[in-house]
């Protein structure tokens, strides 16, 4: 019950961050933490998109660069299809 208690929590402050958002012009800081917030509650995507937004006002910020390599990875290996190919260990050799 807690974690949907956070839950509606977090989608609250995403609300309020993307007002803000749409209020200040894409604030770079905003989109850090609602990129942030969707992350927790892994809406992966929504915070791709936040992270490649900063990118595009922002092309040296380390951060979400970083994040935005990590939570890459994660979506790879969140829809990669285990029982596609008998190679899970993704070696050349094998295929």
């Amino acid at each position: 019950m807690g974690d949907n208690l956070e839950s509606k929590n977090i989608q609250i402050q995403i609300e309020d961050i993307t007002k803000n958002i749409t209020n200040t012009n894409n604030d770079i800081s905003l989109l850090h933490s609602r990129a942030q917030l969707y992350t927790k509650i892994q809406r992966h995507s929504n915070a791709i998109n936040d992270y490649l937004t900063i990118l595009k006002l922002d092309p040296s910020d380390k951060e979400a660069k970083v994040k935005l390599d990590m939570l890459r990875t994660i979506v790879r290996y969140t829809n990669t299809n285990i029982y596609a190919s008998p190679n899970t260990n993704m070696d050349p050799w094998m295929e």
